[in-house]
């Protein structure tokens, strides 16, 4: 069984920086393609960035382009997501997620974990 616990969210004023863990079990993260999405309040949830299984491909909404970094640890199971120039409309949920296949759009991600919350005042 899959599971995917994010964290590392909180309150941070704009400009500055988080780092998000989605720590797995149940799925080696060096072998699926690992996703970051996030979710406003009465918005759709939207991709933010992926990795895929292997070689380090990387993906990257425009909105964050150059400012967030995903990485990957395979030795402790964990995908990481810094976020450096922080924006007020960068505040949402931010949900990690697992698939075979890299890709952007949530629907195409077979496991997801709960969230952790992020908020940019400004």
């Amino acid at each position: 069984q899959v599971q995917l616990v994010e964290s590392g969210g909180g309150l941070v004023q704009a400009g500055g920086s988080l780092r998000l863990s989605c720590a797995a079990s149940g799925v080696a993260v060096s072998t699926y393609a690992m996703g970051w999405f996030r979710q406003a309040p009465g918005k759709e949830r939207e991709f933010v960035s992926a990795i895929g299984r292997s070689g380090g491909r990387t993906a990257y909404a425009d909105s964050v382009k150059g400012r967030f970094t995903i990485s990957r640890d395979s030795a402790k199971n964990t995908v990481y997501l810094q976020m450096d120039s922080l924006k007020p409309e960068d505040t949402a949920v931010y949900y990690c997620a697992a698939d075979r296949v890299l890709g952007v759009v949530p629907r195409e991600y077979d496991a997801w974990g709960q969230g952790t919350q992020v908020t940019v005042s400004s």
